[in-house]
């Protein structure tokens, strides 16, 4: 079939769909698993990001190359924990556990704002999603 500029209309005729790029629409999961985060790894995220500016906090900054090997630390912790239990393919997984290090890279403790609401989709997927 053809559109109305006389064009194939089937993305897969046009060659969109092959090679790197990859169908946006074609990515299954919905809301919850494309920005959800496994409740023990937004618990976790936000563990670390408190205490390791604490640690910055009353050291005056000395502590901080530990906070940036934390950091790593939860992005491994985070791949894994997103790939086998939460079920993200190895691109979703890689991408949230480097938000999450980056996240708690920043000596701020801004995980909360982020990884809380993540925590909580992926708490509903938890209750309420299908197994």
């Amino acid at each position: 079939m053809e559109n109305r500029t006389g064009g194939p209309q089937n993305p897969r005729q046009t060659g969109i769909a092959h090679g790197n790029h990859q169908n946006v629409a074609a990515h299954k999961g919905g809301l919850i698993q494309t920005f959800g985060l496994d409740i023990r790894v937004a618990g976790l995220a936000i563990l670390v990001d408190v205490l390791a500016f604490s640690g910055d906090v009353v050291s005056a900054g000395l502590l901080y190359p530990v906070e940036l090997i934390s950091a790593v630390v939860l992005s491994v912790i985070t791949y894994k924990i997103q790939k086998h239990w939460y079920g993200d393919d190895h691109q979703s997984a890689l991408i949230k556990a480097l938000l999450i290090g980056l996240i708690t890279a920043i000596p701020v403790p801004i995980s909360p704002l982020f990884a809380g609401p993540a925590g909580v989709l992926g708490m509903v997927r938890a209750l309420f999603g299908k197994k």
